[in-house]
């Protein structure tokens, strides 16, 4: 399919609606977990509401990316936006714990937006476009998050539900301009759905069985998990280190969303250039540590915004990894791919927000900061795998 610039509009569009939504909860969460448990660490809690969104994702999101194929990138993407919709509206409603899990259990269920988003953008984009287009689309996910957590802190500092009322809002009004303005990028394959195919482990025994996309997949697992803690942490750090409210939470993720916004729209073209796609993952890598191990050791908050620019390049190299992976199989495997990859990414979303939640738990006390120095240890842990997997392809 030839290239169209009002279909990438809305898929730009729909990804930072997203973020925006996603972005409007994380300061207010541990209130609301408070509000509702009445316990004083929430930690585990928010660690087990985040692995119960991954296990549902890696359930249910690499099939809906199979699908995608079979069916079309539209209707799958149309499904995904109106489970976002109907999940944070039963947050906003809510009155108890197991609630809280249904409603982030149902946006597990159909949390496959980003990886169908991105898969339509493949199917859009010659290869050549590819790294400079993914570090467009992870700019406009960034752009959802300069708005998204500074309204949710400004919002949820009037009233702890008004952050989710508002992202019922957004998500509806995402759902309404895809069915507007979103063109089929892709016409399915047709027939029959195999049954087989339902099964949450084909993805990953897929891929297990294609050696060449083992060390990607497994690059793909470990700086996922690395990602998880940030969502699970970040909050709560504030608060514990700084004495932030929601206000101060969110315009910390906003300027972070600000910087990560200017390096995405303009680092990752010239830095895959330079650098070459592996070069450009370390060096990503690399920055993302250097500031990990400075936010480990700050004792003053504003420190904190110094340090922002050097963080936000710690994702330089993601839109290369993309492109990279994306060579890897034909257009008819692109979202199977980018399911199994999907789940690969859930796995990991499952397992690290329960180990980063209660390591925090274990330090929050003494040294709420010394969670960040094991997201380094992860980073770390993940060197291997990625030296492996970008070896894959050529500068």
């Amino acid at each position: 399919m030839h290239h169209r610039t009002p279909s990438l509009f809305a898929i730009y569009l729909c990804v930072a609606l997203d973020a925006m939504g996603i972005g409007l909860v994380f300061p207010i969460l541990p209130a609301l977990v408070q509000d509702v448990t009445h316990v004083a660490n929430v930690a585990p809690v928010i660690g087990v509401m985040a692995a119960l969104y991954a296990a549902m994702q890696l359930v249910c999101a690499p099939v809906l990316g199979a699908l995608s194929d079979r069916l079309g990138r539209r209707p799958v993407l149309l499904l995904s936006l109106a489970g976002a919709c109907a999940s944070y509206l039963l947050l906003a409603c809510a009155p108890s714990l197991p609630l809280l899990l249904l409603g982030r259990a149902i946006a597990g269920l159909t949390g496959a937006s980003m990886s169908v988003a991105t898969a339509y953008l493949t199917d859009v984009t010659p290869g050549d476009q590819r790294a400079r287009r993914f570090g467009l689309f992870n700019a406009m996910f960034g752009a959802g998050f300069i708005a998204g957590p500074v309204l949710g802190g400004l919002l949820g500092d009037h009233g702890v539900r008004l952050p989710f009322i508002a992202a019922t809002v957004l998500h509806g009004a995402n759902f309404l301009l895809a069915w507007v303005s979103l063109p089929e990028s892709r016409q399915g394959s047709g027939g029959r759905i195999d049954l087989a195919a339902l099964s949450p482990l084909r993805p990953l025994a897929w891929v297990c069985s294609q050696p060449q996309l083992l060390p990607l997949a497994f690059t793909f697992f470990m700086l996922a998990a690395t990602g998880e803690a940030y969502g699970v942490c970040w909050a709560l750090w504030g608060g514990d280190a700084f004495h932030w409210n929601g206000t101060w939470v969110g315009l910390s993720l906003g300027a972070f969303g600000l910087c990560q916004m200017l390096v995405q729209a303009f680092a990752p073209g010239p830095a895959s250039r330079w650098l070459g796609e592996r070069g450009a993952v370390l060096t990503g890598i690399a920055c993302a540590c250097l500031a990990l191990v400075a936010m480990a050791f700050i004792r003053q908050g504003w420190l904190v915004f110094a340090v922002m620019p050097v963080f936000a390049l710690g994702s330089i190299g993601m839109p290369a990894l993309q492109a990279l992976a994306s060579r890897q199989v034909g257009a008819d495997q692109q979202g199977q791919f980018q399911g199994a990859l999907a789940s690969a990414i859930s796995l990991a979303s499952i397992i690290a927000p329960l180990g980063f939640s209660a390591f925090y738990y274990a330090v929050r006390a003494d040294w709420p900061g010394a969670i960040w120095l094991l997201v380094v240890v992860v980073h770390a842990l993940a060197l291997p795998f990625v030296l492996r997997g970008t070896a894959q392809s050529p500068r």
